[in-house]
């Protein structure tokens, strides 16, 4: 008779190349593949931070992941290669940090950051790095109170190499309540350093790049680091396509300054462009709300708007070829 394979629970550490490192309660290690059950609806693989159930066929070299556990946070974009379809990059965290370098911020794509962040209903964090390339703390004050109005309620940080009370505070962010961090910014904004100042070693490989002695890290893998400190990051490669996919919440919340004056709008339901009693526009036409920063609000929520469009385009594709709805 043959003896029905042990289950075990685990979290998916590592997604690179290969095939997922899960990591089991007692510590082990271990590489798995999908049970075939699971490749088939390619919507149910694992990401990294999913807890999942696997078992150990005897003489087999790899687990099996037999089930996914639902997930409490995850961090989902729309899938760059398909219209309409969402892609999970990450699960199970507890706080967003968003990475920006502190003299090149890009407030477009900061706002897109914002927005995913928020959407994950996880807390957030942004944090400007390569503080010590500014010439005084009165420069790094200068720009932090320029992003103020766009990181709104969130926490904002300055992390310089030199500054090792600046990494700590970082560190002890993170260590309270032991949580997992996801740590997303597009390459180069110095998310490995700042992975390395947080380990005390150089866990990150550089590769020096244009002979300029300037090293660049190459992140091709997500996975989960854990902090001597306590909790853990999730470091994920730069990641160039930031599609909303369901956003609507999380513009709310990165835009809730918007919000808050759009409540005194004439019309529930106004876009803020040109319906008469529009208080968004009285106040950015008295100066206290960012005209760039209603420009970004309206657009993000027209992509959302079409985005919502051609995903209920293709669900009602799919039902009609008789396929079942994809689980989100």
């Amino acid at each position: 008779v043959m003896e029905t394979p042990a289950i075990e629970t685990g979290v998916v550490v590592k997604l690179d190349r290969g095939f997922p490192l899960v990591r089991l309660g007692d510590g082990r290690e271990l590489r798995c593949e999908h049970a075939t059950s699971l490749v088939k609806g390619s919507d149910q693989r694992a990401v990294v931070g999913d807890a999942v159930r696997i078992s150990l066929p005897d003489g087999h070299d790899k687990g099996i992941i037999e089930e996914t556990l639902p997930r409490r946070t995850s961090f989902v974009r729309k899938d760059p290669t398909e219209r309409a379809l969402p892609q999970t990059l990450a699960a199970n965290f507890d706080l967003v940090i968003i990475a920006q370098p502190i003299e090149d911020i890009n407030t477009r794509r900061l706002e897109r950051e914002l927005v995913l962040a928020h959407e994950t209903g996880a807390e957030v964090l942004v944090v400007l790095t390569k503080a010590d390339l500014m010439a005084s703390p009165a420069e790094v004050e200068e720009v932090r109170s320029h992003i103020d109005g766009f990181v709104g309620n969130d926490k904002l940080l300055a992390i310089s190499d030199r500054d090792e009370a600046s990494v700590q505070r970082l560190a002890q962010i993170i260590a309270e309540g032991d949580k997992t961090a996801v740590l997303i910014g597009r390459s180069g904004v110095g998310k490995s350093s700042l992975v390395n100042m947080l380990v005390g070693s150089d866990i990150q490989k550089t590769t020096a790049v244009r002979g300029d002695g300037k090293g660049r890290h190459t992140t091709v893998s997500r996975e989960i680091i854990y902090l001597p400190t306590g909790g853990r990051i999730i470091d994920m490669p730069g990641v160039r396509g930031l599609g909303l996919w369901d956003a609507d919440e999380g513009i709310g919340a990165a835009f809730s300054d918007i919000e808050e004056i759009a409540a005194s709008c004439r019309f529930r339901d106004c876009t803020h462009t040109n319906e008469p009693g529009c208080a968004v526009r009285a106040a950015v036409e008295s100066g206290d709300l960012a005209a760039e920063r209603l420009e970004s609000y309206v657009r993000l929520r027209e992509e959302s708007a079409q985005v919502k469009t051609r995903r209920e385009e293709a669900e009602r594709i799919r039902s009609r070829r008789g396929h079942p709805r994809r689980r989100r």
